[in-house]
């Protein structure tokens, strides 16, 4: 069950005295039954909230539903654990004192050092690489070990025997990524510090359930150091904090009985959205319009259809794929022949990308004596290795239809299916997370120099609000002698009077003498110039990502600078590399009912999805955009977060939606002028503009 701060949380008991024809309220993924409506929304709104953790995989941050659907498929991977490895890993998790992450690195270090017995892998014969299985461990010396083996053909049939070095073995990469194994720990132990495993499966696997002296030294001095400590102070104070502690506890569970009990005028906002209800002095909210759903593939396909497009979009320059449009790919995939370019070129961009990491591909691709290069005519066959390497049985029923030359005639499902398995084992070479990590640290680095634009910007308002009080001052004082002075030969003994009170009172206001000013104009000086120091060292941290974004700066003349032009101009550069760097997209935000709207850089609509993921839609017009947010409460949390990100995004999108239907006016411009010429060839069907694709950064 998923953890509520870190602890299980218990599950209402069903009332066992219920009558058939009785009304209730049940929670649809937890069938708990209620019978007090208000108890009921309490509960929903608690499962809704973003506090609940993963069991199984530790992910944080989820509602209720979400972490129930992680443990579901993080224990699924773990029962696909590979059982010879199973008893050498337990006997390294039990009593560790290692956190979760150097525990998952030194196994994974030593499983990849270590060849146990029956593993499968590849070694050297003749200059030659063949499949083989380790039989038995031979150690002859302490730094030399070798290895009997079985040679094995395509179907792992025996083909001989042979004793080799451990250098002559090829290590394979783990079967199991570093998530699994660290499902896998948490799935078998009870406790974390240390590391304890269930008795039954400690027992199952012969591992000792007794801990060493050394661990129940160190855990006696824990204990006695809580007990004498930090527990004593905390029973003394529990008594006075009790009633606070109460509240606390009534808030974070999502009792709101304490709101509905105020009147609505002493609401607080915002609140959750399902305890939002209109009142009378409330503006009039606009009508939500209702998405469109004119897909040309499946609805359950949208999601996968958004990630892939979205993964060829933000990392094309590594696949050395140019862009296409959203609509583009949906047309292309619906296309019933097999060779379209842009089917073609994404699946070789793949392709080549799992090829250069030298990795399980790469092994059979190599059995097979493929070359490096995928053409037009043999692209099929690099993606039949693939999809014999995954060995599913979903993958292995396209082969027939495939191999044939009939790719174009599977589902749309199909061709998804099998370009999301792709994306998700290029997302694991190794050249893709040196790839994330180079984005990590260069927007990290943006970030700093966002952070010292933003200080240079306060430093100059600072220094100007300074400058504009020193002026006022001078030009005050320079009025004050002048008045002083033409009253003398009326009246000098009032002025003098004047002076003397003037001298003894706090406030006074004296002349600066020449010396003075002089030094104040050399401090502003100063100031101008640490500020200019500032600036050329964020046009240094800058300059690490271009030499043109930092030229385009530097052409403002000084008059622009001294005006925030050029200060601007630098934002918004930096916000364009740091764009340039997409890490993933995240939603926009959520409404009351749980729906995620996203916005793609590369495309002016904004989608809907629908909280179970089941039903996706979209706004495409600047009124719909107008519409929906005129219909988004502010009371709410949600919907007040998600207001305020649509109208951070507003002129991008509307500019984004103006410039497609100016493309598409100035298309059917041109297509109506084509068709009153003599002899014009036919109009082109806009939906078949995906047959023009060109991949213009391929490398040949």
């Amino acid at each position: 069950m998923p953890l509520f701060k870190k602890k299980p949380f218990p599950l209402v008991d069903n009332p066992t005295d219920l009558s058939p024809d009785e009304a209730v309220f049940q929670v649809r993924f937890t069938k708990e039954i209620f019978r007090d409506y208000r108890e009921y929304l309490n509960r929903i709104c608690l499962y809704r909230k973003r506090c609940w953790t993963c069991k199984v995989s530790g992910k944080i941050n989820l509602t209720f539903e979400e972490a129930m659907m992680s443990e579901r498929r993080a224990i699924e991977k773990v029962q696909q654990f590979p059982s010879n490895l199973v008893a050498p890993v337990l006997r390294q998790v039990q009593f560790s004192m290692l956190n979760l992450k150097d525990l998952v690195s030194m196994i994974a270090e030593k499983l990849q050092e270590c060849m146990l017995e029956g593993c499968e892998l590849y070694g050297r014969k003749n200059n030659r690489i063949y499949p083989c299985k380790i039989m038995k461990v031979l150690v002859e010396e302490a730094d030399k070990t070798q290895y009997q083996v079985a040679w094995l053909d395509k179907e792992k049939k025996v083909t001989g025997n042979a004793v080799v070095d451990g250098n002559d073995l090829i290590k394979k990469k783990l079967p199991f990524s570093r998530d699994v194994l660290k499902s896998f720990i948490r799935e078998s132990t009870y406790r974390s510090v240390p590391w304890v495993l269930h008795d039954e499966l400690a027992q199952k696997h012969g591992i000792s359930t007794d801990p060493p002296e050394d661990i129940v030294s160190k855990l006696s001095f824990l204990n006695g150091c809580v007990t004498n400590g930090k527990r004593k102070r905390r029973d003394d104070n529990k008594s006075d904090n009790l009633e606070k502690n109460k509240k606390t506890l009534k808030e974070r569970n999502g009792d709101h009985s304490a709101i509905d009990d105020k009147n609505h005028d002493e609401t607080k906002y915002p609140i959750d959205d399902l305890l939002v209800h209109p009142a009378t002095n409330d503006p009039n909210l606009a009508q939500r319009p209702s998405p469109s759903r004119n897909f040309k593939i499946p609805m359950d396909c949208v999601g996968d259809l958004l990630m892939v497009w979205e993964f060829c979009s933000s990392y094309g320059r590594l696949l050395q794929l140019s862009p296409f449009s959203l609509e583009d790919f949906e047309n292309a995939l619906c296309y019933k022949e097999s060779y379209v370019i842009l089917i073609v070129e994404t699946h070789s961009a793949f392709l080549c990308s799992l090829m250069k990491d030298n990795g399980e591909y790469f092994l059979a691709t190599q059995r097979k004596k493929r070359k490096p290069k995928i053409t037009l005519l043999k692209w099929t066959e690099y993606l039949c290795d693939f999809l014999e390497m995954v060995g599913t049985d979903e993958f292995s029923s396209y082969l027939p239809t495939i191999r044939r030359g009939h790719y174009g005639l599977l589902d749309v499902s199909a061709k998804l299916g099998i370009l999301r398995e792709l994306v998700a084992r290029i997302l694991a070479t190794e050249l893709y997370r040196e790839k994330l990590e180079e984005y990590i640290e260069e927007r990290q680095a943006l970030s700093a120099a966002n952070r010292e634009e933003a200080l240079a910007e306060g430093r100059k308002r600072r220094e100007a609000k300074d400058h504009k009080m020193l002026s006022n001052g001078m030009q005050a004082t320079t009025m004050e002698k002048g008045r002083r002075v033409g009253s003398e030969g009326n009246n000098s003994s009032e002025t003098l009077t004047y002076d003397e009170n003037k001298q003894n009172e706090a406030t006074a206001y004296r002349e600066p003498t020449l010396s003075e000013i002089i030094k104040e104009k050399t401090k502003t000086k100063k100031n101008l110039m640490e500020k200019k120091a500032d600036d050329i060292t964020v046009v240094g941290v800058m300059n690490h990502f271009t030499r043109k974004g930092v030229q385009e700066v530097e052409t403002n003349d000084d008059k622009d600078i001294a005006g925030g032009k050029g200060l601007k101009q630098r934002k918004e550069y930096l916000a364009r590399e740091m764009e340039k760097r997409i890490i993933r997209t995240n939603p926009l935000g959520k409404d009351r009912d749980y729906s995620r709207y996203w916005f793609f850089r590369r495309d002016s609509r904004i989608f809907v999805e629908s909280s179970d993921s089941t039903q996706w839609g979209y706004y495409s017009s600047k009124d719909e955009l107008d519409s929906f947010i005129g219909s988004l409460n502010r009371k709410g949390v949600r919907e007040r977060a998600l207001k305020k990100e649509l109208e951070d995004h507003y002129e991008r999108i509307c500019s984004g939606i103006q410039k497609k239907l100016k493309d598409n006016a100035a298309a059917e411009e041109a297509d109506v002028r084509r068709s009153t010429r003599v002899r014009a060839p036919p109009r082109q069907n806009p939906a078949l503009a995906f047959l023009k694709y060109e991949n213009k950064w391929k490398e040949e």
